[in-house]
């Protein structure tokens, strides 16, 4: 529906807006600013598809996930003659507890023997909660989750100076101690033979490379610069790269982890498979926050007196937990993610004229000029007339020209066709 105006007809009603048409007009527009801004962005998008899709993110390989199974051998000797323990030589089988660990083995550096203890009645260690005075101190039947047995209901003396609650417990009771027993240990190797496989692409490798022959493994110890493929590993060397003192960590004993890295790129012009070895303590050691640090737990060998009865000395071990953690993914070539990222780099090459036509029409000085000739709506019945008369003046004066040059039945012929023209 349209009213007539005195310039324009006016629709009436917003539903022409749904069905009206949009379709791109070419305007060419001589301004090195926003040239400038189209370019750049253009620029700016094939740098990210290129650069940061292409070579950084490899978004056109098809990826998998490791899976990994780990075998580690400890090898090492060592000898102690402390004061408060007779001398002793120490191999494999004493310091590694367990024997198989799976993904992560025990090196014992420390510890605390308790010998010759026997199911008995003791006094418990001297702390706030089980020193006494009388016997009415001590709750008969009463048992400390933290303390070391069964009250008995007697207070009895602990030293000459002290009274204690008498427990029923193995006696004698555990000593802490505060020494690094098993020094030597930051001397010991370990070698680790990981063998892993990406499932979907049937790839299948170890951290024992195939230039490695036995003679070399005989020889060879890991270094990050010298010998970077060698899967034995100095503890001392690993603890020092994790920024760790191996001493230190020996007395109250930690977590490590070896990080071992199957980042492949499996396509044919790169063909780079091969572990990346890295290293880092795994448990908290905040010296503001320093309760319970360290790692150690408890164990015991059990006996028995040619009399019959059951003795065992309890050992209270420290040490460093080495946990090998393998992670790594795979790419190859694949068709389907590369359609799929060259399509959204066409969509981002697409978005880059309407940067252009922003910057054009809202920051630059002549966008009404701009505005003007980049939306123009066309208005079908006076464009129609317009074309119309311009064409009925262009005809009658072509048919003066032609009238004052060729002769009579020229004229005639020209006016038939001037009159088909102008009914078309």
């Amino acid at each position: 529906t349209y009213i007539r105006g005195p310039n324009f007809p006016l629709r009436i009603g917003c539903l022409h807006y749904v069905f009206d048409y949009e379709t791109p007009k070419t305007l060419v527009i001589p301004s090195i600013r926003v040239g400038f801004v189209f370019r750049f962005t253009q620029f700016l998008v094939v740098l990210y598809v290129v650069g940061y899709v292409c070579v950084v993110q490899k978004a056109y390989q098809e990826t998998d996930s490791v899976l990994s199974t780990v075998t580690t051998k400890v090898k090492g000797f060592a000898f102690t003659n402390t004061s408060d323990a007779d001398p002793r030589f120490w191999d494999v089988a004493d310091y590694v507890v367990p024997p198989q660990g799976g993904d992560s083995f025990f090196v014992l550096t420390n510890m605390v023997v308790t010998p010759q203890q026997t199911q008995s009645r003791c006094p418990e260690l001297p702390n706030p909660s089980t020193s006494c005075v009388d016997d009415c101190d001590c709750i008969e039947g009463y048992s400390d989750p933290r303390g070391n047995g069964i009250l008995t209901g007697l207070c009895e003396n602990y030293s000459t100076t002290v009274k204690t609650c008498e427990v029923i417990s193995w006696c004698p009771l555990e000593i802490d101690t505060k020494h690094a027993l098993l020094a030597a240990a930051e001397n010991f190797t370990v070698l680790i033979k990981n063998s892993i496989t990406y499932p979907k692409f049937n790839v299948h490798r170890r951290n024992i490379l195939p230039h490695i022959n036995s003679s070399y493994l005989k020889r060879c110890e890991f270094n990050r610069t010298t010998d970077p493929d060698c899967p034995i590993f100095r503890l001392k060397h690993i603890v020092s790269e994790a920024g760790e003192e191996f001493q230190d960590m020996a007395v109250k004993g930690g977590i490590l982890g070896i990080i071992i890295d199957w980042s492949c790129d499996l396509d044919w012009w790169a063909r780079k498979c091969n572990p990346q070895y890295s290293f880092r303590r795994l448990d908290n050691k905040n010296p503001a926050n320093n309760v319970a640090p360290g790692f150690n737990f408890r164990f015991a060998k059990y006996y028995k007196t040619p009399d019959g009865e059951e003795t065992r000395t309890l050992i209270k071990a420290y040490g460093i937990r080495f946990d090998v953690v393998v992670h790594g993914t795979a790419g190859k070539f694949g068709i389907v993610p590369t359609v799929v990222n060259l399509g959204a780099a066409l969509t981002f090459l697409s978005l880059v004229p309407v940067v252009a036509d922003w910057v054009m029409l809202t920051c630059m000085g002549k966008r009404d000029l701009y505005k003007k000739h980049k939306i123009t709506h066309l208005n079908e019945v006076a464009d129609t007339e317009t074309v119309s008369d311009k064409l009925n003046v262009f005809t009658r004066d072509y048919q003066g020209l032609i009238f004052s040059i060729f002769p009579f039945s020229s004229r005639l012929f020209f006016c038939q066709t001037a009159d088909k023209i102008h009914s078309f």
